[in-house]
Protein backbone atom coordinates (compact mmCIF):
# COMPACT_ATOMS: atom_id res chain seq x y z
CA UNK A 1 0.00 0.00 0.00
CA UNK A 2 1.82 3.18 -1.02
CA UNK A 3 1.44 5.82 2.26
CA UNK A 4 -0.84 8.53 1.83
CA UNK A 5 0.64 11.82 2.95
CA UNK A 6 -2.01 14.67 3.57
CA UNK A 7 -4.80 12.85 1.31
CA UNK A 8 -6.91 15.74 1.06
CA UNK A 9 -10.94 14.56 0.15
CA UNK A 10 -11.89 16.38 -2.05
CA UNK A 11 -14.87 15.26 -4.49
CA UNK A 12 -16.80 16.51 -7.50
CA UNK A 13 -17.48 13.36 -9.73
CA UNK A 14 -18.99 10.43 -8.71
CA UNK A 15 -17.67 6.56 -9.56
CA UNK A 16 -17.62 4.05 -6.79
CA UNK A 17 -14.47 5.65 -5.09
CA UNK A 18 -15.56 8.93 -5.46
CA UNK A 19 -18.49 10.70 -4.63
CA UNK A 20 -20.13 14.39 -4.21
CA UNK A 21 -19.31 15.62 -0.55
CA UNK A 22 -19.56 19.53 0.45
CA UNK A 23 -16.48 19.20 2.73
CA UNK A 24 -12.85 18.71 2.42
CA UNK A 25 -11.39 16.62 5.12
CA UNK A 26 -7.63 15.32 4.90
CA UNK A 27 -5.91 12.94 6.35
CA UNK A 28 -3.95 12.59 8.01
CA UNK A 29 -5.74 15.65 10.21
CA UNK A 30 -3.27 18.87 10.41
CA UNK A 31 -3.38 18.08 14.37
CA UNK A 32 -1.54 14.64 14.34
CA UNK A 33 1.56 16.18 15.68
CA UNK A 34 -0.12 18.03 18.75
CA UNK A 35 -0.54 15.16 21.06
CA UNK A 36 -1.02 16.47 24.52
CA UNK A 37 -2.64 13.66 26.11
CA UNK A 38 -1.54 12.77 29.72
CA UNK A 39 -3.68 9.57 31.58
CA UNK A 40 -3.20 11.52 34.97
CA UNK A 41 -1.51 10.83 38.22
CA UNK A 42 -0.97 7.32 39.28
CA UNK A 43 -1.53 5.71 35.63
CA UNK A 44 1.36 3.24 34.35
CA UNK A 45 1.62 2.67 31.06
CA UNK A 46 1.14 -1.19 30.56
CA UNK A 47 0.95 -1.81 26.61
CA UNK A 48 0.99 0.30 23.67
CA UNK A 49 1.03 0.60 19.79
CA UNK A 50 2.17 3.66 18.36
CA UNK A 51 2.06 2.33 15.31
CA UNK A 52 6.02 3.38 14.36
CA UNK A 53 6.69 0.43 12.20
CA UNK A 54 6.25 -0.06 8.93
CA UNK A 55 3.55 -3.03 9.17
CA UNK A 56 0.52 -3.58 11.30
CA UNK A 57 1.93 -5.68 14.18
CA UNK A 58 1.38 -9.36 14.87
CA UNK A 59 -0.54 -8.94 18.01
CA UNK A 60 -3.47 -7.58 16.36
CA UNK A 61 -5.72 -10.03 14.01
CA UNK A 62 -7.32 -9.40 11.21
CA UNK A 63 -10.96 -11.01 10.91
CA UNK A 64 -11.90 -11.97 7.77
CA UNK A 65 -15.76 -12.26 7.58
CA UNK A 66 -17.98 -12.04 4.56
CA UNK A 67 -20.93 -8.96 4.58
CA UNK A 68 -24.20 -9.63 6.86
CA UNK A 69 -22.30 -11.80 9.04
CA UNK A 70 -22.91 -9.25 12.42
CA UNK A 71 -25.89 -6.57 12.56
CA UNK A 72 -26.77 -7.02 8.59
CA UNK A 73 -23.31 -4.87 7.50
CA UNK A 74 -22.53 -4.10 4.09
CA UNK A 75 -18.77 -4.62 4.04
CA UNK A 76 -16.73 -7.53 3.84
CA UNK A 77 -14.05 -7.64 6.39
CA UNK A 78 -10.63 -8.58 4.74
CA UNK A 79 -6.59 -9.53 5.64
CA UNK A 80 -6.11 -7.56 2.68
CA UNK A 81 -3.51 -4.53 2.80
CA UNK A 82 -5.17 -2.13 0.99
CA UNK A 83 -8.23 -2.23 4.36
CA UNK A 84 -5.28 -2.30 6.80
CA UNK A 85 -1.81 -1.22 6.69
CA UNK A 86 0.49 2.03 8.26
CA UNK A 87 0.61 5.20 7.04
CA UNK A 88 2.39 8.69 8.31
CA UNK A 89 2.71 6.65 11.79
CA UNK A 90 -0.74 6.27 11.97
CA UNK A 91 -2.48 2.68 11.75
CA UNK A 92 -5.57 3.09 8.99
CA UNK A 93 -8.65 1.09 8.61
CA UNK A 94 -9.91 1.73 5.19
CA UNK A 95 -13.48 0.99 3.72
CA UNK A 96 -13.88 0.80 0.05
CA UNK A 97 -16.56 0.76 -2.45
CA UNK A 98 -15.45 -1.57 -4.85
CA UNK A 99 -18.75 -1.31 -7.13
CA UNK A 100 -20.73 1.86 -8.54
CA UNK A 101 -24.03 0.00 -7.30
CA UNK A 102 -24.67 1.21 -3.40
CA UNK A 103 -25.81 -2.40 -2.12
CA UNK A 104 -24.61 -5.19 0.07
CA UNK A 105 -21.66 -7.12 -1.34
CA UNK A 106 -19.89 -3.96 -2.44
CA UNK A 107 -17.45 -3.31 0.13
CA UNK A 108 -15.04 -4.00 1.93
CA UNK A 109 -13.36 -3.02 5.13
CA UNK A 110 -11.18 -4.05 8.13
CA UNK A 111 -11.68 -5.31 11.40
CA UNK A 112 -9.21 -6.19 13.96
CA UNK A 113 -8.58 -7.47 17.71
CA UNK A 114 -6.03 -7.99 20.10
CA UNK A 115 -7.47 -11.33 21.28
CA UNK A 116 -5.48 -14.56 22.12
CA UNK A 117 -2.61 -12.46 22.30
CA UNK A 118 -3.07 -9.22 24.59
CA UNK A 119 -6.08 -8.78 27.00
CA UNK A 120 -6.73 -6.83 30.61
CA UNK A 121 -8.71 -6.76 33.66
CA UNK A 122 -9.25 -3.17 34.70
CA UNK A 123 -7.51 0.34 33.62
CA UNK A 124 -7.52 3.32 31.37
CA UNK A 125 -8.15 2.14 27.81
CA UNK A 126 -7.63 4.65 25.39
CA UNK A 127 -7.10 5.92 21.57
CA UNK A 128 -6.71 8.77 19.61
CA UNK A 129 -8.65 8.51 16.34
CA UNK A 130 -9.26 10.63 13.14
CA UNK A 131 -12.67 8.94 12.45
CA UNK A 132 -14.67 8.49 8.86
CA UNK A 133 -17.79 10.42 7.81
CA UNK A 134 -20.85 10.46 5.98
CA UNK A 135 -24.13 8.10 5.30
CA UNK A 136 -23.19 4.57 6.17
CA UNK A 137 -20.14 4.73 7.85
CA UNK A 138 -20.10 3.06 11.41
CA UNK A 139 -16.44 2.99 13.24
CA UNK A 140 -15.94 1.33 16.73
CA UNK A 141 -13.19 1.30 19.39
CA UNK A 142 -14.41 -1.53 21.72
CA UNK A 143 -13.71 -4.19 23.67
CA UNK A 144 -15.21 -7.77 24.54
CA UNK A 145 -14.36 -10.13 26.84
CA UNK A 146 -11.51 -12.98 26.26
CA UNK A 147 -13.62 -15.90 26.94
CA UNK A 148 -15.74 -15.17 24.00
CA UNK A 149 -16.46 -18.33 21.52
CA UNK A 150 -15.53 -16.18 18.37
CA UNK A 151 -12.10 -16.31 19.24
CA UNK A 152 -11.87 -19.78 20.95
CA UNK A 153 -13.06 -19.32 23.88
CA UNK A 154 -16.18 -21.38 25.50
CA UNK A 155 -18.80 -18.48 26.24
CA UNK A 156 -21.37 -16.82 23.80
CA UNK A 157 -22.23 -13.14 23.30
CA UNK A 158 -23.51 -11.48 25.36
CA UNK A 159 -22.70 -13.47 28.13
CA UNK A 160 -18.67 -12.56 27.90
CA UNK A 161 -19.63 -8.75 27.69
CA UNK A 162 -19.07 -5.73 25.34
CA UNK A 163 -17.71 -2.22 26.47
CA UNK A 164 -17.90 0.15 23.33
CA UNK A 165 -16.12 2.48 24.15
CA UNK A 166 -16.31 4.74 20.78
CA UNK A 167 -19.51 4.05 18.42
CA UNK A 168 -20.17 6.85 15.76
CA UNK A 169 -22.89 6.45 13.12
CA UNK A 170 -22.46 8.86 10.11
CA UNK A 171 -26.06 8.55 9.33
CA UNK A 172 -27.09 10.40 12.58
CA UNK A 173 -24.16 13.07 13.09
CA UNK A 174 -20.94 12.93 12.51
CA UNK A 175 -20.09 15.16 15.32
CA UNK A 176 -21.90 12.42 18.22
CA UNK A 177 -20.15 10.07 19.64
CA UNK A 178 -22.21 7.45 21.58
CA UNK A 179 -21.03 5.13 24.53
CA UNK A 180 -22.49 1.85 25.75
CA UNK A 181 -22.09 -1.22 27.14
CA UNK A 182 -23.94 -5.00 26.69
CA UNK A 183 -24.34 -7.94 28.88
CA UNK A 184 -26.50 -10.87 30.13
CA UNK A 185 -29.35 -10.36 32.35
CA UNK A 186 -30.90 -13.05 34.22
CA UNK A 187 -32.97 -10.36 36.54
CA UNK A 188 -34.97 -9.59 33.03
CA UNK A 189 -38.51 -11.12 32.67
CA UNK A 190 -38.28 -11.17 29.02
CA UNK A 191 -37.03 -14.42 27.54
CA UNK A 192 -34.30 -12.81 25.58
CA UNK A 193 -32.06 -11.32 28.48
CA UNK A 194 -29.82 -9.38 26.27
CA UNK A 195 -29.46 -6.30 28.22
CA UNK A 196 -27.28 -2.67 27.80
CA UNK A 197 -26.79 0.61 29.15
CA UNK A 198 -28.59 2.04 26.24
CA UNK A 199 -26.62 4.93 23.87
CA UNK A 200 -24.93 7.59 26.13
CA UNK A 201 -24.05 10.36 23.34
CA UNK A 202 -21.94 13.64 23.31
CA UNK A 203 -21.30 16.18 20.40
CA UNK A 204 -18.46 17.98 19.86
CA UNK A 205 -19.03 21.91 20.19
CA UNK A 206 -17.55 22.72 16.68
CA UNK A 207 -17.01 20.35 13.62
CA UNK A 208 -17.34 16.65 13.36
CA UNK A 209 -14.67 13.84 14.32
CA UNK A 210 -13.45 13.53 10.88
CA UNK A 211 -11.66 16.35 10.96
CA UNK A 212 -9.20 16.19 13.64
CA UNK A 213 -7.42 13.52 15.96
CA UNK A 214 -9.41 12.95 19.17
CA UNK A 215 -9.08 10.92 22.23
CA UNK A 216 -11.50 8.54 23.18
CA UNK A 217 -11.19 6.31 26.52
CA UNK A 218 -12.45 4.67 29.22
CA UNK A 219 -11.42 3.94 32.76
CA UNK A 220 -12.76 0.56 34.36
CA UNK A 221 -12.26 -0.18 37.90
CA UNK A 222 -14.29 -2.57 40.22
CA UNK A 223 -16.96 -0.55 40.51
CA UNK A 224 -17.07 2.05 37.34
CA UNK A 225 -16.96 2.07 33.76
CA UNK A 226 -16.12 5.58 32.60
CA UNK A 227 -16.13 7.12 29.67
CA UNK A 228 -14.35 10.30 28.38
CA UNK A 229 -13.53 12.29 25.48
CA UNK A 230 -10.68 14.26 25.54
CA UNK A 231 -10.14 13.76 28.96
CA UNK A 232 -13.45 15.12 29.68
CA UNK A 233 -16.22 12.45 31.27
CA UNK A 234 -19.55 12.38 29.73
CA UNK A 235 -20.52 8.66 30.98
CA UNK A 236 -20.32 6.05 33.73
CA UNK A 237 -22.04 3.19 34.22
CA UNK A 238 -22.08 0.92 37.85
CA UNK A 239 -20.88 -2.67 37.48
CA UNK A 240 -21.47 -3.97 41.18
CA UNK A 241 -24.72 -5.69 40.55
CA UNK A 242 -24.69 -9.54 41.03
CA UNK A 243 -25.86 -10.16 36.84
CA UNK A 244 -22.42 -8.00 35.67
CA UNK A 245 -20.08 -10.36 37.06
CA UNK A 246 -18.36 -10.83 33.90
CA UNK A 247 -16.91 -7.43 33.98
CA UNK A 248 -15.32 -8.06 37.51
CA UNK A 249 -13.46 -11.06 36.92
CA UNK A 250 -12.89 -11.53 33.05
CA UNK A 251 -10.34 -9.94 31.21
CA UNK A 252 -11.04 -8.32 27.89
CA UNK A 253 -9.18 -7.67 24.44
CA UNK A 254 -9.65 -4.66 22.32
CA UNK A 255 -11.03 -4.14 18.99
CA UNK A 256 -11.12 -1.29 15.96
CA UNK A 257 -13.43 -1.51 12.93
CA UNK A 258 -15.03 0.36 10.23
CA UNK A 259 -18.21 -0.97 9.64
CA UNK A 260 -20.36 -0.08 6.38
CA UNK A 261 -24.25 0.34 6.43
CA UNK A 262 -25.90 -2.50 8.55
CA UNK A 263 -29.05 -2.72 10.71
CA UNK A 264 -27.83 0.57 13.25
CA UNK A 265 -25.69 2.59 10.97
CA UNK A 266 -28.17 3.57 7.89
CA UNK A 267 -26.85 3.33 5.09
CA UNK A 268 -24.37 4.56 2.07
CA UNK A 269 -25.48 6.65 -0.61
CA UNK A 270 -24.46 8.55 -3.27
CA UNK A 271 -22.98 11.41 -0.91
CA UNK A 272 -21.02 9.34 0.99
CA UNK A 273 -17.25 9.53 -0.23
CA UNK A 274 -15.24 6.23 -0.93
CA UNK A 275 -12.94 5.39 0.60
CA UNK A 276 -13.41 6.05 4.14
CA UNK A 277 -10.74 6.38 6.49
CA UNK A 278 -10.26 5.41 10.60
CA UNK A 279 -6.51 6.82 11.30
CA UNK A 280 -5.16 5.54 15.06
CA UNK A 281 -2.41 7.75 16.16
CA UNK A 282 -2.00 5.04 19.19
CA UNK A 283 -3.76 2.43 21.58
CA UNK A 284 -2.60 2.94 25.22
CA UNK A 285 -3.62 0.94 28.31
CA UNK A 286 -2.75 2.10 31.81
CA UNK A 287 -3.59 0.53 34.60
CA UNK A 288 -2.93 1.04 39.08
CA UNK A 289 0.22 -0.21 39.96
CA UNK A 290 -1.80 -2.86 42.26
CA UNK A 291 -4.27 -3.96 38.93
CA UNK A 292 -4.19 -7.62 37.97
Amino acid sequence: MVALLGLAIIFTSCNPENSPKAREVIYPASNLLNDDYEPGEGWILKWSDEFTEKEVGSHWTRQVYPDGNWNKEWQKYTASDENTYIDNGCLVLAAHHTSAVHDTFNYTSSRIHTAQSHSWKYGKFVARIQLPYGNGTWPAFWMMGDNIDENGGDTPWPFCGEIDILEMYGSKNDSVLEANIHFWNDSLEKPYKHDQMGAKSTKLETGIFADAFHVFEIEWNEEWVIWRLNSEEYARFDITKDYLTEFRSEKFFILLNLAIGGAHAGVPDESTVFPQYMYVDWVRVYQREKSD
